[in-house]
């Protein structure tokens, strides 16, 4: 008896520490780094065949997202209480083998292009051929107008009816313009080709640098090399484009050569404000793209809790994640052929299940609503979410903030965690505070020249006017080699959109654990908040955020 007492005294301790914890700690620590885990092997399991849109694999995610929904007693989303919101994709292959993609030289044929290792195109207005000859180049620089940095690569220039030559990225020399070193919308590629759209361009060609782009080739090339897809258009692909693309360093280094011109000056000459858009004198272009379709759709997950406060109830935080990977791909790489995705991203939609999970158990705490969104087709254009910006659930003048959890820490703790959109809005502070609180900091973006705020769903959510942020691993690693960061890098590399991504030996999932539970933690205070999230003055998407805000007045 004397020694069961003695032994029963730190049991005794540790249910009265249990007893001690609120409910709130009880539900962040429901998150752990088994629940997280047996998710990410679910989903990222080769049964799930990659899990691209409109396969079957994207059938069993939906269904598993849909039953643990509702196991954990988190309602259906949609207007009429389902889970599912379904959105038409259509689907566009490029047939490799016979595209036409060859530069001219007063007439001659100077350059017969690759399809895949030296150019990637497709038609962008829905044809099924778009066969063009002799086509005029200019060159306009980044592409770019910007009336709020006195910004106009276009001048006066007319480049209608011309295939327009971009360079990637934006100007990143002075602090006192598109933010420096942080690429904002401008920088990306789907600007230039929304631009090459407005303009009235023949077609466009996006010049790939590893630099400007971020990414190597192979990321270009596995990308656009497969079935894409779109939202499909409203009747006006008529007025589009006939071609969008992308050429090679080494390709674009030639096509400027035949027209006299160094492709590297004339990269630096971009920075110029007094930039001029250049014709590619001498030099036209043959495109002959032909093109199969096919009308498909992707799915839309979404969950609710609903909140308690009579007052907020009908306003909205929500968490998002993609659901959808890259699929299969048409040859195996030593004897495999399925994208797993089990970083990218069945590591966020993970952590999204465990949240809804953490949060039903305290609903009853909750002021305002929270919708879980798993969101489809993000690898090609960031569909879903741009779907469901397009045509909202509920208002988003009423959506107090979106929080997107896309690839997670899986190599181990950290002191810091790395926010995309760090001081853009009223959320950074609240993630700073509970950080501190666990002896944490919450760092901005180490590498703000990749554009990553507009790379992943919660650019969808902040284009209609909603506070968003996009929390990131950290680099500060706890308990690990001094080399660790470059082993981190290293496989990453090796890793990102890649066959793969599979759960590996350098996964720690206690960074996952640590990260989701700050995350939760911190969205309490931003869903019990008594006033909605804002965008700080002077930010991209604040006028928008308050017209959305006029519109629910």
């Amino acid at each position: 008896m004397k020694f069961f007492r003695y032994i029963s005294i730190p049991f005794i301790l540790l249910f009265i520490g249990a007893g001690c914890q609120t409910a709130t700690e009880r539900a962040a620590n429901s998150i752990t780094a088994g629940s997280l885990l047996e998710h990410i092997e679910i989903l990222s399991s080769d049964e799930f065949e990659g899990r691209a849109p409109a396969t079957r694999g994207e059938e069993l995610t939906i269904r598993y997202l849909t039953e643990q929904l509702e196991q954990m007693g988190v309602e259906g989303g949609m207007p009429d209480g389902s889970y599912v919101q379904e959105f038409p994709l259509l689907g566009q292959f490029v047939d490799g083998e016979t595209a036409v993609f060859n530069i001219r030289q007063n007439g001659q044929v100077a350059e017969r292009l690759t399809y895949g290792p030296e150019f990637m195109g497709w038609p962008s207005n829905e044809e099924e051929r778009v066969q063009l000859r002799n086509a005029e180049l200019i060159y306009v620089g980044y592409g770019i107008q910007a009336p709020e940095f006195d910004w106009d690569d276009y001048k006066d220039v007319d480049v209608e009816g011309k295939v327009l030559v971009y360079k990637n990225s934006d100007p990143s020399h002075d602090l006192n313009i598109f933010d420096g070193d942080s690429r904002l919308y401008y920088g990306r590629w789907s600007y230039k080709f929304e631009k090459a759209e407005e303009m009235g361009a023949l077609g466009a060609i996006i010049i790939h640098t590893t630099p400007t782009a971020g990414y190597g080739w192979s990321i270009v090339e596995n990308s656009w090399g497969r079935e894409r897809f779109t939202l499909p258009g409203n009747g006006d692909a008529g007025d589009r484009p006939e071609f969008n693309s992308w050429l090679t360093e080494e390709k674009s280094e030639r096509l400027f050569e035949l027209a006299g011109l160094d492709l590297h000056e004339m990269l630096d000459a971009a920075a110029d404000r007094e930039f001029r858009p250049v014709r590619l004198e001498g030099v036209t272009l043959d495109v002959d793209l032909r093109a199969e379709y096919s009308d498909m759709s992707s799915r839309n997950v979404i969950g609710m809790i609903r909140g308690n406060d009579p007052d907020l109830m009908d306003e909205y935080v929500i968490f998002s994640a993609h659901h959808d990977h890259l699929g299969v791909a048409p040859e195996p790489v030593d004897g495999d052929s399925i994208f797993n995705g089990a970083w990218d991203n069945a590591s966020g939609t993970a952590a999204v299940l465990e949240v809804a999970k953490a949060m039903k158990r305290i609903e009853g705490d909750l002021r305002r609503s929270v919708l879980f969104m798993f969101v489809g087709a993000e690898e090609m254009g960031l569909l879903g979410s741009r779907y469901w910006a397009e045509n909202p659930t509920v208002h988003p003048g009423r959506v107090s903030a979106n929080i997107n959890l896309d690839s997670m820490q899986i190599y181990g703790e950290t002191r810091d965690l790395v926010l995309v959109g760090y001081s853009r809005n009223t959320l950074t502070p609240i993630l700073r505070e509970h950080a501190e609180r666990e002896a944490r900091t919450v760092v901005p973006d180490p590498q703000p020249e990749q554009g990553f705020f507009y790379r992943s769903d919660h650019f969808s959510y902040a284009r209609v006017g909603i506070p968003a942020i996009f929390p990131n691993p950290g680099r500060q690693y706890l308990d690990k080699p001094d080399d660790w960061n470059a082993v981190v890098d290293s496989v990453t590399a090796a890793n990102y959109h890649a066959i793969s991504d599979t759960i590996n030996e350098y996964w720690d999932m206690a960074g996952m654990e640590a990260d989701t539970r700050l995350i939760f933690r911190a969205s309490l205070d931003i869903i019990n908040a008594n006033e909605m999230m804002e965008w700080y003055p002077g930010d991209e998407f604040e006028s928008v955020r308050l017209q959305m805000l006029e519109d629910v007045q």
